[in-house]
């Protein structure tokens, strides 16, 4: 098996690429293995100008592993294919705050795939964020406490259900680097903590990643295919188009297991003291 040589153009100094010269219709063997190591390495990868079908599209996602076999709170593109869902922003609110992928599920989702169908002329731009880069840049020690901590993660408004528990700081499954894994949507509370402690530590941890030079960000055009892992970034849309109209059509590639970076030194149970760590104020202040 021959794996090619992509050309690969980077968008930004923490993360994202282009590649340009391929055609996702054209799909084998080599092809998927070279893409699967892009990604590893830029975490969101985008492919302008391939303007796949919606089946193509569903066959392109298919080479990541399982695809969601529908959304419950987005519609299908066609009942012959429910893995394929639209965003259409007549119809359905942006998502407009960073987070992570259902993070509330036992198993998140590993990658997501957008096909751009419809551009609003102007905005409509999304952000990401390399919580690999995150986790690296913060201190030894703050490194060293986040990666024996778990977080409590719930679904919002939407059907009642069990939350589940991740470890803060998660390991790559293929490069073995060490994420960040919370967020502003999804992520209830640090376990381990009291709720002040974890009130205050998440809020700085949301802070400190949304920094700029953590991100990139991407103007698409129609027709552009984007992918991103899903177990190392954060993302959101930017809602900056209001009046105009944008169609994007998705398919989601089922999870795995979130694996920590270390075992848990403490009880996996919730501290319900209201005790004030020394640097409450310096976390809540950054």
């Amino acid at each position: 098996m021959q794996i090619p040589t992509l050309d690969i153009r980077p968008i930004g100094g923490a993360l994202g690429a282009e590649i340009h010269g391929v055609d996702l219709r054209k799909l084998d063997d080599g092809l998927g293995k070279a893409i699967t190591a892009a990604l590893d390495d830029h975490l969101v990868l985008f492919f302008p100008g391939q303007h796949l079908s919606p089946r193509e599209h569903r066959d392109f996602g298919l080479h990541f592993g399982e695809l969601e076999p529908g959304h419950n709170q987005l519609q299908s593109v066609d009942p012959a294919l429910p893995e394929v869902c639209v965003l259409d922003s007549d119809t359905d609110p942006a998502a407009d705050v960073f987070h992570t992928d259902v993070t509330f599920r036992d198993s998140p989702p590993i990658a997501s795939i957008l096909n751009m169908i419809e551009c609003a002329p102007k905005g409509g731009d999304t952000i990401w964020v390399n919580l690999q880069r995150v986790f690296e840049a913060l201190s030894p020690p703050m490194q060293a406490m986040l990666e024996g901590l778990t977080a409590q993660h719930t679904q919002k408004g939407g059907p009642s259900a069990k939350p589940s528990e991740h470890p803060v700081v998660r390991v790559h499954p293929n490069s073995g680097r060490k994420s960040l894994y919370v967020n502003r949507i999804f992520t209830d509370r640090i376990v381990q903590l009291s709720p002040t402690e974890s009130k205050a530590m998440l809020g700085y941890l949301f802070r400190f990643a949304e920094q700029p030079h953590f991100s990139c960000r991407y103007r698409w055009s129609e027709g552009d295919l984007g992918v991103w892992d899903n177990r190392a970034t954060l993302h959101a849309a930017v809602s900056d188009y209001a009046g105009e109209h944008r169609v994007i059509q998705r398919v989601t590639v089922l999870g795995d297991n979130p694996v920590a970076a270390a075992e848990c030194p403490w009880p996996a149970h919730a501290v319900t003291g209201q005790r004030a760590s020394d640097f409450y104020d310096l976390l809540y202040d950054f």
